[in-house]
């Protein structure tokens, strides 16, 4: 570590806002377990005015699939579930229409065959937990469960949050779950899929994509899997019933800080301060790219997930994260990112406002961010 490491990221992270057009982004990296980084710029509330601070929460839409990921892996070390066992074994009414020999396995890699939102959802269906479950479990798969890639944009969160909380022995939401047996054992206080009301007033306002921003692929599944009824925008997202909805492959509100500390734990091998959610063989797994990299008809690229659920560099959106092939991490909708880099024991999180594509690595504002991260810790990749 060096000691100006605070100075050179927030060059980065001015230089992203002056001339990178970013509007307001929050940094933090844990290194061996300590906050080595911490530095904000921006402004949260374009309409107000009101200034990013570290306080300051943002949506993270899919970076909480690392979170939803990291439940499963719970209850899988605790002898609750096995990943090669059907879906249909723990929640039975998933088992309809063919879907009865997918497993977690398949559901934690895409490859389960239900991509697609209901046709019939609403901003306030989806966040009805029970009405988005029984669809999931009435849903006609897109192939045969296991034997291709379709990219679950907001449907992973309920099909895996349902198994750990049917295998939960306390019958707890999901989203308390996640509080309890991950934020509040690891000391992390503002992450969540679905905020509490009184955290409202500290969320960031979503600046939305351009209507020309550059189209997908003509035959591109993604607008069915993330409908625009539904869409990453702040009509939907900003909404308060959604923002306190549990949706946890799409809704998680946290901030860097937050975020770099759960991703740190996955970078000590599942361990922090002496807390210890998974087993270091487990999380050795996490970064395995899952064979083979079929075509992904949501995406439209090849999917390049990860064996536990995650993303790694090479991803759409992973830009930030480097080149290591260790890494593994969560990107999402409009560009946030965070990342383990086990051999550096490094987590970090950068939450930012502006919505953007994904694109390349040239056209990614927050690239330099991950690269002055790098920079400033003495890490390579």
């Amino acid at each position: 570590m060096v000691s100006n490491a605070n100075q050179i990221v927030q060059k980065a992270v001015d230089t992203a806002i002056d001339q990178g057009g970013e509007v307001g982004i929050q940094v933090a990296a844990y290194l061996d377990g300590e906050l080595a980084v911490d530095v904000h710029g921006g402004v949260a509330d374009d309409t107000t005015g009101r200034e990013v601070d570290g306080d300051t929460v943002f949506p993270v839409f899919s970076v909480i699939k690392a979170v939803t990921a990291t439940a499963l892996h719970i209850q899988a070390e605790r002898g609750l579930v096995d990943y090669y066992t059907p879906v249909a074994h723990y929640w039975p009414e998933f088992g309809k229409h063919g879907k009865d020999k997918g497993t977690l396995y398949d559901a934690l890699t895409h490859r389960i065959g239900v991509p697609l939102m209901p046709v019939a959802v609403t901003p306030e269906l989806m966040c009805d937990w029970d009405w988005m479950v029984g669809q999931m479990a009435d849903m006609h798969p897109l192939f045969e469960p296991g034997t291709k890639s379709g990219y679950m944009a907001y449907t992973f969160g309920w099909v895996v949050g349902e198994v750990v909380r049917r295998t939960d022995p306390k019958e707890r939401p999901f989203g308390v779950f996640i509080q309890e047996e991950i934020c509040q054992p690891l000391g992390i206080d503002s992450l969540w899929a679905g905020i509490p009301a009184d955290v409202d007033p500290r969320v960031a306002r979503l600046i939305d994509m351009p209507p020309d921003r550059p189209g997908m692929a003509p035959d591109s599944l993604m607008p069915r899997a993330m409908p625009a009824q539904v869409g990453t925008v702040q009509e939907v997202f900003g909404r308060p019933d959604v923002r306190q909805a549990c949706i946890p492959g799409a809704q998680g509100i946290m901030n860097a800080r937050s975020g770099a500390r759960f991703f740190s734990m996955l970078a000590n091998g599942g361990e922090l301060d002496g807390v210890r959610l998974l087993s270091e063989d487990r999380v050795r797994t996490f970064n395995v790219p899952r064979p083979p990299s079929d075509w992904d008809p949501v995406h439209g690229v090849p999917h390049k997930g990860t064996i536990g659920g995650f993303h790694v560099p090479g991803s759409p959106g992973m830009w930030p994260a480097g080149t290591n092939p260790h890494v593994f991490g969560h990107n999402s909708a409009g560009g946030t990112v965070g990342w383990a880099d086990p051999d550096a024991h490094l987590g970090v999180m950068i939450t930012h406002n502006r919505m953007f594509p994904h694109g390349t690595r040239q056209d990614n504002p927050l690239f330099p961010i991950g690269e002055a991260i790098r920079k400033a810790l003495r890490v390579a990749g």
